[in-house]
């Protein structure tokens, strides 16, 4: 019998700049630490246990004597500090160059190939904008005359706003399908074109949960293709399928924020007893780190340790559990983006060797070479530096 692993990635939970982060303007970001001040402390204890603490300074989590998890934080290889290539490099693929962004908009090829291919008329905004405030701003003139809200950020993105009751989500979904497929490509290459769906009315719009991501696919194989290529089963939860583009995925099941992907992740977890459960938990980076929340930021923080007994319970003797990020979001700097930190990185296994410091890892990609090597399929040719010999028992 396979091994059961679980990979749990928390959206945005950075844990301190990186070297490079004055290059992205991100000096001084420490997503957890700078949320933990800016509320009097966190409240995860479980997190505690596992040896949170001890990876870095964080008011409210004191570093344990004897923790149960091997502990440590890793560096992004890659370029940049996108969702995309975030997980990407999890999966063992390191993103050298960057994914193109638009401070001061689309150009004109690409929104006016967007304009044609769809035969949407033209576009409203098309500049760098909050999605919470520009669908306030431009909401109104959207649903009079059904023009899709087009918009980006710091990071690599073609996001397209409209109401999900009177434009239709099927038809946004469309639209973000052809600007995937043939407007954000070559040079224009996003890493994600985003739908983003809202409801209400003016001065009282909504985002709903039906975002969806259409990544770039990856450009070679990675952890979920060789994983599935060996037959070990594979289920993505959340955006997983989205940020892949489907890849290496046995079975894809979407959710609509962090309660309802716990709740699926502990189904799923008790109901089958190997391969690899994959999921992102959004919550952290959509709703609090870009809207600079941080008491919402750590009230998730909070939730999601409170259902940690839980799904470490789902283990059993001989199963791992990865908690991890893709990047930070930090909620108390001035950017509304995400921040250039390293990520923890969190190693539960009940059967195997007692925690213990992980030290700095070089790569997030460290975590696919450690899982590649669980399920006896190492990803050769991929970056990363398995730690399956430190944590194994």
């Amino acid at each position: 019998m396979k091994p059961k692993v679980l990979l749990i990635v928390l959206d945005g939970v950075g844990i301190g700049e990186l070297p490079d982060a004055a290059r992205y303007g991100d000096e001084g970001s420490n997503t957890l630490a700078n949320c933990a001040r800016a509320v009097g402390g966190l409240r995860v204890p479980n997190l505690g246990r596992f040896g949170l603490g001890n990876i870095a300074a964080i008011p409210g989590v004191p570093p344990v004597e004897r923790p149960l998890a091997h502990y440590g934080k890793m560096a992004e290889m890659s370029s940049g500090k996108d969702s995309t290539a975030g997980h990407w490099e999890l999966a063992g693929l390191v993103t050298e160059k960057e994914f193109p962004t638009y401070a001061s908009g689309f150009p004109p090829e690409v929104i006016g190939r967007f304009v044609e291919l769809t035969g949407c008329g033209r576009v409203l905004g098309n500049r760098t904008a909050s999605g919470t405030v520009i669908i306030q701003e431009l909401g109104p003139e959207h649903q009079s005359t059904g023009y899709p809200i087009v918009y980006t950020s710091a990071d690599s993105v073609f996001q397209i706003a409209a109401h999900e009751e009177t434009y239709g989500l099927e038809k946004l979904y469309r639209l973000c399908t052809i600007a995937r497929e043939r407007v954000c490509v070559g040079d224009h290459a996003v890493g994600r074109v985003i739908a983003r769906p809202f409801v209400g009315t003016p001065g009282a719009y909504e985002r709903t949960p039906n975002r969806r991501d259409f990544s770039l696919p990856p450009p070679r194989k990675m952890l979920l293709d060789i994983l599935s290529d060996a037959g070990v089963p594979t289920v993505g939860i959340g955006k997983i399928d989205d940020l892949y583009a489907g890849r290496g995925l046995a079975r894809k099941i979407h959710t609509r924020s962090n309660s309802d992907g716990l709740r699926v992740l502990l189904s799923e977890s008790r109901s089958v007893s190997e391969g690899l459960l994959f999921i992102n938990l959004v919550d952290f980076d959509q709703l609090y780190g870009h809207r600079n929340d941080p008491p919402g930021f750590a009230r998730a923080l909070t939730d999601f340790d409170e259902a940690l007994p839980a799904i470490s319970g789902t283990l059993g003797a001989e199963g791992w559990l990865f908690i991890t990020a893709d990047h930070g979001n930090d909620p108390v700097s001035p950017s509304t983006d995400h921040s250039r930190e390293y990520v923890p990185i969190l190693c539960f296994h009940p059967g195997g060797a007692p925690g213990s410091d992980l030290g700095t890892r070089r790569s997030f990609a460290d975590v696919a070479s450690t899982i590649g090597e669980i399920f006896g399929v190492p990803p050769s040719g991929m970056a990363g530096e398995s730690f399956y010999a430190r944590v194994q028992g």
